[in-house]
């Protein structure tokens, strides 16, 4: 089963691995930016959520819902996976594809093989990345576990900027890891709001 997943972590962040713009401007989606949902958005799958963007580019756009944790912990999920025995952190819905895929991203104080950058000190990464954070945990190292992603292809999640469906905010809005998802969404609100990137 780990090999599995690694195949298909693997997968994934080889599938998407175009290059992004590097400057922020309010309007814009890049890989590492906050993408957060409109109040009228009313699309069930993205309703008050907030996304993390981890490539964008030519071939399309990929995200991970950062505030919709689950009942399931990451244990019952990976009962395979040994080290997570006793734990009890929780499996997050990352988006509506591909759900019985894992997709993990850490925090790390330095790149590591079998990891692949966002932004500074977030990086995607394997199960085995996964086994020394848990086995040799260093200082403000940290992970969230996904289950899916979000998707869309060329040009579609711009168009539904257009309409009004998104805000972004960029990457150092807030520390994604230590932010209570509770209240992630209506706190990315009010900095749209203050900042008037956006208006709702």
């Amino acid at each position: 089963m780990r090999n599995t997943l690694l195949v298909s972590i693997l997968f994934l962040m080889s599938a998407f691995s175009a290059q992004a713009q590097q400057e922020f401007s309010p309007m814009s989606v890049e890989k590492g930016v906050l993408l957060v949902a409109s109040p009228s958005l009313g699309d069930p799958n993205f309703h008050q959520t907030v996304l993390l963007i981890v490539e964008h580019g030519r071939g399309g756009t990929v995200g991970l819902i950062l505030n919709r944790p689950t009942n399931v912990l990451l244990s019952e999920a990976l009962p395979d996976f040994t080290v997570l025995k006793r734990t009890n952190h929780r499996l997050f819905a990352g988006g509506p594809v591909e759900r019985t895929q894992l997709v993990l991203l850490f925090r790390l104080t330095q790149l590591l093989p079998d990891t692949r950058q966002i932004v500074a000190g977030i990086y995607l990464g394997t199960p085995r990345v996964l086994e020394r954070i848990i086995t040799q945990p260093q200082p403000t190292e940290t992970f969230r576990a996904f289950s899916g992603f979000a998707g869309w292809a060329p040009g579609q999640l711009e168009h539904e900027m257009l309409e009004g469906a998104w805000g972004v905010l960029p990457s150092d809005a807030f520390t994604i890891f230590d932010k209570d998802p509770a209240t992630l969404w209506t706190d990315s609100i009010s900095r749209l709001q203050a900042t008037r990137t956006i208006s709702y």
